[in-house]
């Protein structure tokens, strides 16, 4: 089987897609857990039998993804997937949609304008982003032509839809906040377990950094559950405000009777949202958060505070809004994007995407220059595939051999990763130093009795040598 339709027709029918270490081409397992395509698949239980389970899956999933989670440089990209999993996870439906709005004003024009963004950027349709990018465009327009009533029409239909998309994404995270409460206690442990494969990263190695394009703060929540500290560019307690400098900020400790360096915190992540937050509000010349709690109705009642000078929703950081002229529209984009190249684009780097469709060219054109890099690799992750984005970057691509592939209703579960597929946590000291003990008393053991012993998969080595030492 192959061809992108094909693949794309057999995902809808509850197959999954596997293709990870040595393999050359895409292995399609259906969901019975037959291998469509066994004379490309090297790693069957036998020549006999072409069926695997979710144990036959674990074996050649985690201790793959245990060695590239050890890379130099670790990165993790979510997009709306993760939260429309947790959302169901949860009870709650799905999480906010992407679909187009309806304007009143200049409807066909912006329509056209943003059916024309989306076929550029790769899309068969629009969606409600292109449709603001098209209108925030069509107002400055009108003011440059000094259409002061037309403008001013423009902006105050502009300023309700944006509201609307906010409420709808606070809707999200209320339906979450407030759902069954084994149901929402589950998604939260698989959120939490989820983050943890990814940052439990031991000190001497360098922080993650998460890259999401959702607006709601599923991430921060989950990663306030997990114990996470997360940095990003906002400085401040009681409104941090977003700062252009790039210092490379840390957490360290002094442990009891210490002697030299500090040491790192473990547990430690930074966090850039590419596309804004639905709690970033631009003030003047600068972008503030504010105070929003995490299942909060609405938000009007946070804009009205005195030092917010008047905010609406039209000074939401959404993307791509805030567009008053060409600078803001920039601004504070273009820094998170820079973050996000400077952090993938490194040798022996490897990123890893969840629920990410690749509709953004954009983001894609970043992954894409990462890949030309030999030592770099890129695992994606999904559940599916719906607009058929994911394969056809992989086809385009001509770096297969640096990718990894998970995608199907059984290897992009969230819960199967977090509790099966994904690496467990790194800073498991108790474990380490058992099997230490343990190859010690082995190494002191008879020559004739060969026992090999299994050091944690997780364990890293740096840290055995320097407790072996």
């Amino acid at each position: 089987m192959s061809g992108k339709s094909e693949i794309d027709t057999f995902l809808e029918k509850g197959g999954n897609v596997i293709k990870t270490r040595d393999d050359h081409e895409l292995i399609l397992v259906d969901r019975e857990g037959k291998v469509q395509n066994p004379k490309v698949c090297s790693w069957l239980p036998n020549d006999n039998d072409s069926v695997v389970n979710n144990s036959v899956f674990r074996s050649r999933i985690e201790p793959w993804l245990t060695s590239l989670f050890q890379s130099e440089h670790l990165s993790l990209l979510c997009g709306s997937g993760i939260t429309n999993a947790i959302s169901v996870l949860s009870g709650a439906g799905s999480g906010t949609t992407m679909e187009q709005t309806t304007f009143t004003n200049y409807k066909d024009k912006i329509e056209s304008a943003a059916q024309r963004s989306a076929e550029a950027s790769g899309r068969k349709n629009g969606n409600i982003e292109d449709q603001i990018r098209s209108a925030n465009d069509l107002l400055r327009g009108l003011k440059v032509l000094q259409e002061e009533d037309n403008a001013t029409k423009l902006e105050q239909e502009l300023n309700s839809i944006i509201s609307d998309f906010a409420k709808s994404i606070l809707n999200s995270e209320n339906r979450i906040a407030t759902a069954q409460e084994d149901k929402r206690e589950n998604s939260y442990r698989v959120l939490v377990n989820f983050l943890l494969s990814f940052a439990s990263r031991t000190g001497n190695k360098e922080r993650l950094n998460i890259f999401t394009t959702n607006y709601d703060r599923l991430i921060e929540i989950g990663a306030e559950l997990a114990g996470i500290h997360l940095m990003d560019r906002f400085v401040g307690n009681m409104m941090p405000i977003f700062r252009s400098s790039r210092l490379n900020l840390d957490i360290h400790y002094n442990p009891p009777g210490i002697r030299g360096e500090p040491r790192y915190l473990e547990g430690v992540a930074r966090l850039t949202k590419l596309h804004g937050s639905v709690d970033w509000v631009q003030n003047g010349g600068e972008i503030r958060r504010i105070g929003l709690p995490f299942g909060a109705k609405a938000i009007t009642p946070y804009l009205e505070a005195p030092s917010l000078d008047s905010a609406n929703a039209l000074k939401l950081m959404i993307y791509p809004n805030s567009a008053k002229d060409r600078e803001t529209a920039e601004y504070p984009y273009v820094e998170l994007f820079r973050d996000f190249a400077a952090s993938i684009c490194r040798p022996n780097s490897t990123l890893v995407t969840y629920g990410y469709g690749f509709a953004d060219e954009h983001i894609n054109r970043v992954i894409h220059d990462m890949l030309t890099i030999p030592s770099t690799h890129l695992v994606i992750i999904s559940y599916n595939d719906p607009i058929g984005r994911i394969l056809k970057f992989y086809s385009d691509s001509a770096h297969n051999a640096q990718m990894s592939i998970l995608i199907g209703n059984n290897l992009g579960d969230i819960t199967n990763l977090a509790n099966a597929y994904l690496p467990k946590s790194a800073i498991d000291r108790t474990t380490i130093r058992m099997a230490e003990l343990l190859q010690h008393r082995m190494g002191a053991a008879s020559p004739d009795k060969q026992t090999t012993v299994q050091t944690p998969l997780f364990a890293d080595i740096s840290t055995l040598e320097e407790q072996a030492n």
